[in-house]
């Protein structure tokens, strides 16, 4: 299984690969890396990958992903800054374990909105991205972040998405 990831950061799009470690569900805390002084957060969707696909046409990616799910995702802002300012690859900032929060999965027919936020590409954008670079299978899981700039979290602090005044996502941080 990949997770593969479109990220917003300083005004651009950027697709990421985190592996299946990064995934925190079933309601589980997030734990405050030792090794990071500023985690943030920013809320995504998450698609669930239903069919075999390659170089996908943005018309005909509606038919490979079959539900989608709330999300949070975690990012150590500090070392991310870091890695910026020395040329270095983000993935110890972004891909670290239990670094994406997701929540109940929802049939695709009912549209998720993320926090009233948009997304930085549509679902069938981010599918057609993803397909053109590798081929995804079912399984995979595809997130888009919300167009915003991650929002610093603290211990003690509660992530929550209601959906129709269902909760389908929690997470406390400790």
């Amino acid at each position: 299984m990949k997770i593969i990831g479109f990220v917003y950061h300083n005004g651009s799009t950027e697709m990421v690969l985190k592996g299946d470690s990064c995934l925190l569900n079933g309601r589980k805390p997030f734990f405050m890396p030792d090794w990071s002084e500023a985690i943030g957060v920013t809320p995504c969707m998450i698609l669930r990958v239903s069919r075999l696909g390659k170089e996908i046409a943005p018309k005909f990616a509606d038919r490979y992903y079959d539900a989608v799910a709330p999300g949070e995702d975690f990012v150590a802002l500090d070392i991310l800054r870091e890695a910026e300012k020395e040329g270095k690859p983000w993935t110890k900032a972004l891909a670290f374990d239990y670094s994406l929060s997701i929540g109940e999965w929802i049939d695709k027919g009912e549209r998720l909105k993320v926090k009233g936020e948009s997304l930085i590409i549509s679902p069938e954008e981010a599918i057609a991205e993803a397909s053109k670079v590798m081929t995804i299978r079912q399984g995979d899981l595809i997130y888009i972040q919300a167009k915003q700039d991650p929002k610093p979290v603290q211990k003690e602090d509660v992530l929550r998405v209601e959906i129709e005044g269902e909760e389908k996502l929690y997470c406390k941080i400790k």
